[in-house]
């Protein structure tokens, strides 16, 4: 089957609780048309670079499947059908990386890999 990733960002009055459960949902969804959720990770409420529905933060949630294209053209109507979803972003992908996402790392951990990146370049010439 497919692999995908979705992103999706809902409202920024929900509690955590609440956006947790709609990952919930929409991984039931996925798996009642014959895929699955490989992983997901909740990425908390971040700062949104323009207003959305007059909004300017939403929770955001990243999920990981195997699920034939039915199954995510489901989700994804469902998605945009549902109040509490602003947006949905899915792409389809040749292989899921292990480990967790990139918004995810440590902030530091990614810095210091470009730094030493540049750092053996720069020896190099």
């Amino acid at each position: 089957m497919p692999l995908y990733e979705h992103v999706l960002i809902a409202r920024q009055d929900l509690s955590n609780a609440q956006a947790e459960g709609l990952i919930e949902h929409f991984s039931t969804v996925l798996a009642d048309n014959g895929g699955k959720v490989v992983d997901h990770e909740y990425w908390g409420v971040r700062t949104l670079a323009y207003k959305i529905n007059k909004n300017r933060k939403g929770h955001y949630a990243f999920l990981r499947s195997d699920a034939p294209s039915d199954a995510v053209q489901e989700m994804e109507r469902l998605a945009r059908l549902h109040d509490d979803v602003m947006r949905v972003l899915t792409i389809k992908v040749d292989e899921h990386k292990e480990g967790p996402s990139v918004q995810m790392q440590k902030r530091e951990d990614r810095d210091r890999g470009e730094r030493r990146e540049r750092r053996d370049r720069e020896d190099r010439n």
